[in-house]
């Protein structure tokens, strides 16, 4: 039996890349070789040991991935050898009453593939084939792993119910809050981004936005400042933090809608009098939805992400262990991108 390459996670901030044997894809599977991978948020949390009860030390990471069709499984239709694609790493499991009220994305027995089993830093993955989305001719595939994150933005855009011309917040500049604001641009919104890193505040402003570090300058003074002492329409709170929560709900205009885009590793304490005081609204939002995606797809390839700009660096498998530890360490990289192989 042949083997492709893959990169374990055996816990304790390690990986072990191995040969490992080929398994034919299953009916109703897609086999993809895999191009690009990038390293997720959620990917690091798991490298730093927070996930291991979930993910335990057999698991191959990754999920922000791109790459083209190597084989299809029985009863797999729409699909050939070659299509360039990226997958929408989900599985909603058995029926519950999330998947009969329509919300596969938050189903109840959801399994989020890339942490619940295996995932894209392997040269060829295995898949549902209902998690394909085909990618445009001519998308070049670095770029296209960007496609599930800036899917995310998307998601988070469309839950606040953005509209042009509005003002919006985006309260964190790593690599969520960025795409957060570019496809709040693209829909129209006036975005500020709140960000205490000087390296992400200087990406920020290289792309265009107005900043605001609140280490050196009162937020709700330069929102208020900007917009007539009205505050900010839409509140993104993308940083994790308890600063960021108290300023979500400072800056807020009244009847603003602030969307909870961050996980929190603990719970916050959120100022509910100003929920009562001014009526605002408090969206959660969680992943995406098949639309989210293809609006991804389309942003990604007309430009509106520049992704050139969001990449900062790409590393090869075998050296992911080395990635993982740059990225963890650096206060300059955006997003990292693994490559894994090189499709036909």
């Amino acid at each position: 039996m042949s083997t492709i390459t893959a990169a374990y996670y055996r816990g304790n901030k390690t990986f072990e890349v191995k040969e490992t044997e080929v398994r034919p894809p299953a009916a109703g599977e897609v086999q993809i070789r895999v191009a690009y991978c990038g390293i997720c948020g959620t990917d690091l949390h798991a490298y730093h040991g927070n996930m291991d009860a979930r993910v335990g030390f057999e698991r191959i990471l990754g999920h922000e991935m791109s790459g083209k069709v190597a084989a299809v499984g029985e009863g797999v239709e729409g699909w050939s050898e070659g299509d360039a694609v990226v997958v929408r790493p989900l599985d909603p499991g058995a029926p519950n009453p999330a998947t009969e009220a329509g919300y596969h994305h938050i189903s109840h027995n959801l399994k989020f593939i890339g942490l619940d089993t295996d995932g894209a830093f392997q040269e060829l993955w295995n898949v549902p084939a209902f998690t394909l989305h085909a990618l445009p001719e001519g998308l070049r595939l670095d770029h296209a792993a960007l496609i599930e994150p800036v899917a995310v933005a998307c998601h988070d855009v469309r839950m606040s119910e953005l509209a042009e011309g509005e003002d919006v917040v985006v309260i964190g500049g790593g690599p969520i809050g960025i795409l957060v604001a570019m496809v709040a641009l693209d829909t129209g919104g006036k975005v500020v981004i709140s960000e205490v890193n000087p390296h992400r505040l200087k990406i920020a402003k290289a792309l265009g936005f107005d900043t605001v570090n609140p280490m050196e300058q009162d937020l709700k003074a330069e929102i208020d400042g900007r917009t007539g002492g009205k505050g900010a329409d839409v509140v993104f709170e993308v940083s994790g933090t308890q600063p960021g929560v108290d300023a979500m709900t400072a800056v807020a205009a009244t009847r603003g809608r602030i969307c909870m885009v961050a996980i929190h590793a603990t719970k916050p304490t959120v100022d509910m009098f100003q929920f009562f005081w001014r009526e605002l609204k408090l969206i959660g939002a969680r992943v995406y939805e098949p639309e989210d995606y293809e609006k991804a797809i389309a942003l990604v390839a007309n430009g509106a992400i520049d992704a050139e700009t969001v990449i900062t660096d790409v590393s090869p498998l075998g050296n992911i262990q080395a990635a993982f530890e740059a990225l963890d360490a650096s206060p300059t990289a955006l997003k990292s991108l693994i490559k894994v192989g090189e499709p036909a």
